[in-house]
């Protein structure tokens, strides 16, 4: 076996970033290089490992993003829109491989990350667990069975600290059936309905969010027809899913070529 890959961790005091260094601590292909936080996070100059409760682990949690990419393969980075654009100039800059998972980009700065990403190696994915990624490639293929009188929705359900709304995750679905149908998700997407609405146009997608407690993620879709309906959730039942995906992605990413990849092509889809 070849040397372990070495992974910096961004937000790595956060929920993904605690659970992201706990699984690379127990990996025997991965290796932990670096974890940052934020400058003013309380915890900055602690060891990580007592930080998120693994454990010592002879790492630092930083906020030099740049000095600590000399050290590392990959970065991984579950943060904020704002912080990730940051993250991935400093990627740019010394041509480091990125795994991005975080979610509420507004279409100008989705744009822009898919832009400049081209120039490293990057996995861009709004959820990165097998079975979400699994059930996007099925979604589209029963939506053109079941045929245009089904109607489609989809409904999301997340903790009450979530920021998005809806989650990445529900619109990539509802992008994906919009795609079935040859939609644009932009014209069909219903993402509120309330008072006198009238009867439901069959050219639409409906969108819900629902906050509540510590729902970690819950996505169900709704195919609709008369006299029956199919229903497909997927429920994550802690976040180990999306932090054990990302490290597929992060093993899977350094050996490839410049380019933004997805979650698909990381699991062979």
């Amino acid at each position: 076996m070849g040397s372990p890959i070495r992974v910096i961790v961004t937000g790595a005091a956060g929920q993904m970033g605690s659970r992201l260094v706990s699984l690379v601590k127990d990996s025997q292909n991965l290796e932990l290089a670096g974890a940052t936080e934020a400058k003013s996070h309380p915890s900055l100059g602690k060891d990580v490992g007592e930080v998120v409760g693994c454990g010592p682990l002879g790492i630092v949690l930083s906020d030099d993003l740049g000095t600590l990419m000399q050290k590392g393969d990959v970065v991984v980075d579950f943060t904020t829109p704002s912080a990730t654009l940051g993250h991935l100039r400093q990627a740019l800059d010394q041509k480091r491989a990125m795994v991005i998972g975080t979610t509420g980009f507004s279409p100008d700065e989705l744009s822009t990350l898919r832009e400049q990403a081209q120039s490293i190696p990057c996995v861009v994915a709004p959820n990165m667990s097998v079975g979400i990624n699994v059930l996007l490639q099925i979604i589209g293929k029963v939506a053109q069975a079941l045929g245009p009188e089904f109607d489609l929705e989809v409904i999301e359900a997340h903790h009450h600290k979530k920021k998005d709304a809806p989650s990445g995750t529900a619109l990539k679905l509802a992008e994906t059936l919009a795609h079935a149908r040859g939609w644009d998700l932009k014209e069909t997407g219903v993402f509120a309905r309330q008072g006198m609405i009238g009867e439901r146009s069959s050219r639409e997608i409906g969108i819900q969010t629902i906050r509540a407690g510590d729902i970690v993620g819950d996505h169900t879709i709704i195919f609709g027809g008369l006299g029956e309906r199919v229903e497909i959730t997927h429920r994550a039942h802690n976040r180990d899913p999306f932090a054990r995906g990302a490290l597929r992605a992060a093993e899977w990413v350094i050996h490839q070529p410049p380019g933004v990849y997805t979650m698909a092509q990381v699991l062979g889809l």
